[in-house]
């Protein structure tokens, strides 16, 4: 039986290479000769190229590279230029915001100015991606689901790094571009704030995304499952249903108690998907900006326990007769 799990793809079609839909009047050609990589097929589809940038595709890429470069050399700069340094020690290495001192101001360069261009550069980059992404679908007769999931994303990338710190009036409420110090700025947000997961709107952000997993795990598994009756042409299984849209339907009647579609399956995860990012920048909005600490919140509002009064209350010693004033 274990010929039958079938992980990777076992059957990779040859034929002459597809160009893809004609272009709108006005888009320029796709570049690049289209070829075809094994490996590539082994997860896909086995044909690369031609590929169709665009000018938002390629501002796109020269911002990004800028952004990358700033971030870069000032952590090569960081190490005393040690390219041997630079690689060990990259994943604690960081471009920190400006002081919180400084406010909204634009400081020097070295004293946080560069986040602020890498910043600037690199959301400019990511704008211009999702222009590209929703352009190219329209230009293809697509729905713009893609882009719009895109832009849930974003809006959490917007809310860490540019609306709240100018809700706050600070750019030092932003985060450092670095992995590590990612994370300590993480849990020091949740620390400062009286704990992040007693914040209504994480929750359902960890909800959604372990949903997510789960959700995408249980199609993916579902449609490798039924691919021996060819359950991997969906659109064809929506269109005539056949044995392998029947067998899938059957089973998840059978385990969940309900019927997920070849569709439904799709739009319950797509929504799980982007209830995530969309849920996480509401909650990291509000932190700071309306509430103050989130297990005061939580306390207040019936959701956790106050702390047990575990030592008797200490009398103020003023208060004691006989003590001398």
């Amino acid at each position: 039986m274990a010929e039958y799990q079938n992980i990777f793809t076992r059957i990779q079609v040859r034929g002459p290479a597809y160009a893809g839909v004609v272009l709108p009047a006005g888009d320029s050609e796709r570049s690049g000769a289209p070829r075809y990589v094994h490996w590539m097929g082994r997860f896909g589809d086995a044909q690369l190229g031609p590929i169709y940038l665009g000018w938002f595709g390629v501002l796109s890429l020269i911002s990004g590279f800028i952004a990358i470069e700033i971030i870069g050399l000032n952590m090569l700069a960081s190490v005393n230029w040690d390219p041997v340094q630079f690689i060990r020690q990259l994943p604690w290495l960081a471009l920190e915001p400006p002081a919180p001192a400084n406010g909204l101001k634009i400081p020097p360069l070295n004293e946080g100015g560069w986040w602020l261009m890498a910043g600037m550069f690199l959301t400019t980059s990511i704008l211009l991606w999702w222009v590209r992404m929703y352009r190219r679908a329209r230009a293809l007769g697509m729905g713009t689901h893609v882009p719009w999931a895109f832009a849930s994303a974003i809006w959490l990338y917007l809310v860490l790094g540019f609306i709240r710190p100018l809700l706050m009036g600070s750019w030092g409420e932003a985060v450092p571009f670095g992995i590590f110090p990612h994370l300590d700025w993480t849990a020091a947000f949740s620390i400062r704030y009286g704990n992040l997961f007693y914040n209504p709107f994480h929750m359902l952000s960890i909800a959604f995304l372990y949903g997510s997993t789960l959700l995408f795990a249980m199609h993916g598994a579902t449609i490798l499952a039924v691919s021996r009756f060819g359950g991997d042409r969906e659109v064809e299984q929506m269109v005539d249903r056949g044995t392998a849209a029947e067998r899938a339907a059957l089973f998840w009647r059978w385990t969940m108690g309900f019927n997920a579609t070849f569709e439904s399956i799709h739009r319950w995860a797509w929504w799980f998907a982007v209830l995530t990012t969309l849920t996480g920048g509401i909650g990291i909005l509000l932190t700071g900006t309306v509430v103050d600490n989130w297990y005061l919140w939580a306390v207040k509002h019936g959701v956790a326990p106050a702390y047990p009064a575990v030592f008797p209350p200490v009398p103020d010693p003023s208060a004691i007769s006989g003590v001398s004033q």
